[in-house]
């Protein structure tokens, strides 16, 4: 095995520079403790995993191959031409689908407005429904040329509200009476009546307990308690919606007894999850996540279920037990999501800004996708635009570096769904922006992650790769990928220039969209790295994405390699 790597590079002249990248254990990359290094073996058996004398000079021209034969959102694409490499939003947008939004048109002007994942809410709507949604999207994508993931969220067996007789929401006003029951109703609810899931709710809330509706965007004062009723004062008024999350304080403190009894993935949660399996959604957001334990459970299920899925699950955090266990839940999930409304029922809301940060660093340092929810332009339900302290909500978690930002009631049944898109993308684009003028110096320390020699070989490759893209202020990073992993790890990095990922696999191009700064395509390529780049950058200028001159830097997870490469 070598100990070393040569990496050649041809910058826009026919001057070849060498960048001599020492590598392996003694000499140069890190190679940590743990990682053990393996014994030589027979050389009939052996598999070289980095050449000893690679040296590759810039591509040369060939014939170009029909455009068609590669597959990149059709978005993105405009914004490249139009505007060039630095134009490219970085951070990503999670949509929730709901009654404003599911039609094909509707989504269809969410993807041009910049989805790149679409939110089903099994809290809502009935099987039949979420598979429309999911038939539209798939379509969208094979029609119109996106890539828009799908993810599942799960209702999760906290308590929650009715479906407020089928109404899309409800205004409750300050000092209105209002009944919660757990009484079943043949008919409509009488007026100002909500049902709720727990039938143990009327005996565990005392008269003076306060009641939470989403965390605290509408509250009750418990004034009486008549069999199966509980009658309630509204001390906070505010937007009911049908589904939502309850808890209750007693004395300044949340009353978790009976939370903590109830199972994190519940008999119909199961039901979901075989949906989400058979329908081949792209992620599985597991609500009220207790420890890693279930996050390891539920990715056992899905692939006993089915061997070839490659669904990923993103833990919600959302609750003082997920806290409690964080790191360990997020090494075992595929990402996270910061769930701040119920996360603020649960803890005091001053700590949740400093919370949502240590979550999003955490997840970069683990390599997993971190995604901020709830609230991110709540007012937009109603109003066109957003409250000045809700932009700068969204302002700190782009400059947090969250892999993504999610809509919730803002986008499945706000007023202005397509407005609100908008504020997330345009605000993104000008903090991404900002910092990269002001070259804000990148303070967070990644550790290695890596518990095997090609792991951690391919981990160091990318760190290299992304600063040496920072320092000769490159217009892209290109990585060939069949995993996804090595794409990862240069998104963990953040480089300053977009990370073109190229795979040859529609689900893993779809799973990419959640990852801030990757620019996903579908293409087909081989072992052979010159033939690859060949037909990359001849495929790329036939549709006006690049041009000769631009300065490239090329990872590839095949032959464990970075190169950089100015296009011919």
């Amino acid at each position: 095995m070598s100990s070393s790597i040569r990496l050649s590079t041809s910058v826009a002249s026919s001057h070849s520079r060498i960048f001599n990248i020492i590598a392996l254990h003694k000499h140069g990359i890190h190679i940590p403790n743990h990682v053990s290094i393996p014994r030589p073996i027979a050389a009939t058996h052996s598999k070289v995993l980095i050449s000893e004398n690679l040296k590759i000079t810039a591509a040369r021209q060939v014939k170009p191959v029909p455009a068609g034969e590669i597959e990149v959102d059709r978005v993105t694409e405009a914004e490249l031409k139009e505007n060039g490499f630095r134009s490219t939003r970085r951070t990503k947008i999670v949509c929730t689908i709901g009654p404003r939004t599911c039609g094909f048109e509707e989504l269809e002007a969410l993807a041009v407005g910049g989805m790149n994942v679409a939110r089903i809410n099994m809290c809502h709507g009935t099987l039949a429904w979420h598979l429309a949604v999911i038939q539209r999207v798939r379509r969208l994508n094979e029609e119109k040329g996106f890539a828009v993931a799908v993810m599942m969220d799960t209702e999760g067996s906290g308590i929650h509200m009715g479906d407020l007789n089928g109404s899309e929401s409800a205004k409750a006003e300050d000092g209105e009476m209002w009944t919660f029951t757990v009484r079943e109703f043949d008919s409509p609810c009488p007026d100002r009546t909500i049902t709720v899931n727990y039938d143990g709710f009327a005996e565990d809330v005392k008269v003076g307990d306060e009641l939470l509706v989403d965390g605290g965007m509408v509250r009750f004062v418990v004034v009486e308690k008549i069999g199966p009723d509980v009658i309630c004062r509204c001390s906070d008024p505010g937007l009911l919606l049908p589904r939502a999350n309850l808890t209750f304080w007693r004395n300044g403190s949340l009353v978790q007894e009976r939370n903590a009894m109830l199972p994190t993935i519940s008999s119909k949660d199961w039901l979901d999850i075989d949906f989400a399996i058979a329908e081949g959604v792209d992620f599985i957001a597991v609500s009220f996540v207790k420890s890693a334990e279930v996050i390891k459970h539920l990715k056992s299920y899905i692939a006993a279920r089915s061997p070839d899925c490659q669904t990923a699950v993103i833990a919600k955090i959302e609750s003082v037990d997920s806290l409690k266990n964080l790191e360990d839940i997020i090494k075992a999930s595929d990402g996270a999501m910061v769930a701040r409304g119920d996360l603020s029922a649960q803890i005091p809301s001053e700590h949740v800004p400093s919370v949502q940060e240590n979550i999003v660093q955490l997840c970069r340092q683990l390599n997993k996708p971190a995604i901020v929810a709830s609230q991110l332009v709540e007012s937009m339900i109603e109003y066109p635009i957003p409250t000045r302290a809700e932009v700068a909500d969204v302002s700190e978690a782009v400059a947090q570096q969250a892999d993504a930002l999610m809509l919730s009631g803002e986008s499945a049944m706000g007023q202005y769904p397509e407005k609100a898109l908008s504020v997330l993308r345009s605000v993104s684009l000008r903090i991404e922006r900002s910092s990269r003028e002001k070259k804000r110096s990148d303070s967070l320390e990644l550790p290695t992650i890596s518990f095997s020699l090609p792991a951690s070989i391919s981990e160091q490759l990318c760190n290299t790769a992304a600063k040496m893209a920072n320092k000769l202020e490159a217009d892209a990073l290109f990585v060939y990928t069949q995993t996804g992993q090595t794409a990862s790890l240069l998104s963990r990095n953040r480089p300053d220039c977009p990370i073109f990922a190229f795979t040859p696999t529609a689900s893993i191009r779809r799973r990419l969209n959640l990852q801030w700064g990757l620019i996903p395509f579908r293409l087909n390529f081989t072992d052979n790295m010159e033939s690859n780049l060949n037909r990359t950058f001849s495929l790329l200028k036939a549709r006006g994405m690049i041009k000769s001159g631009d300065l490239i830097i090329v990872v590839s997870d095949v032959l464990q390699s970075v190169q950089a490469i100015s296009v011919p």
